[in-house]
């Protein structure tokens, strides 16, 4: 990791999760309560949205979808999975396999699929056996119950393709997955908060001022220093 001495309040991971250097978040929420604008909080601008925008954001905070879809055994490898590929090691999480169980029970597919794969619905029932029977190798009851270390391992060959799944590819299972997660997780408003992600354009919109300046909002309150300065000093604006 980068050094991160620029940033407030570091000093290495507090037990139970979070990256070493990030600071504490101080206003709003973000996975795991650390990130790199501690005094950011998306959720004090929705006086700015109109009401079908605040209704639709809201609803991500507020309600957590029930498991309709998918078996206990299914919630306890396919949650573990998805904890580990986003590092969320520790509450606050978002609830990124509930999401997922929401659009595959629901059946909102993306409109397209891969000529020689099965379903969607299909291929995350196939993910989660290929998880467990690959823990069972390595002499684990199943992935939730496999030492990190192990996971961890499990997931790496995942992402390379080297699952074992008869007649699919499971470079593209890998594909479809992280589809469905990083959607489901980078559309809650915890993640903007990480992120320092400014949020619903509409109706307010946003401004660029000019070169080397912020982009900011109408009416927001403005940052008076950049809390990430390396961005701009290391040139990767």
């Amino acid at each position: 990791m980068s050094d991160a001495s620029h940033l407030p309040n570091h000093g290495g991971a507090e037990p139970g999760g979070g990256p070493p250097g990030l600071p504490r978040q101080r206003r709003g929420t973000t996975p795991q309560m650390h990130g790199r604008y501690p005094e950011y909080d998306l959720l004090e601008e929705t006086s700015h949205w109109d009401e079908e925008t605040r209704r639709v954001v809201l609803d991500r905070v507020e309600r957590v979808p029930s498991i309709r879809f998918f078996d206990e055994r299914e919630v306890a490898t396919l949650g573990c999975f998805c904890d580990v590929v986003m590092a969320q090691d520790a509450e606050p999480r978002i609830p990124v396999l509930a999401r997922v169980d929401e659009k595959l029970f629901e059946k909102k597919a993306d409109g397209y699929r891969y000529a020689d794969m099965p379903p969607d619905p299909d291929v995350w029932r196939e993910i989660a056996r290929m998880l467990d029977d690959a823990a069972a190798e390595q002499g684990a009851e199943s992935f939730g119950a496999a030492e990190r270390e192990t996971q961890l391992r499990i997931v790496q060959r995942f992402s390379e393709g080297e699952l074992r799944w008869e007649g699919c590819a499971v470079d593209k299972a890998w594909g479809i997955a992280m589809r469905d997660i990083l959607s489901a997780f980078y559309s809650h408003p915890w993640a903007w908060n990480e992120i320092g992600f400014g949020g619903p354009a509409y109706p307010r919109g946003y401004a660029r001022l000019g070169p080397g300046q912020r982009e900011h909002w109408e009416s927001p309150p403005e940052f008076e220093l950049d809390p990430v300065r390396d961005v701009p000093e290391r040139g990767l604006e």
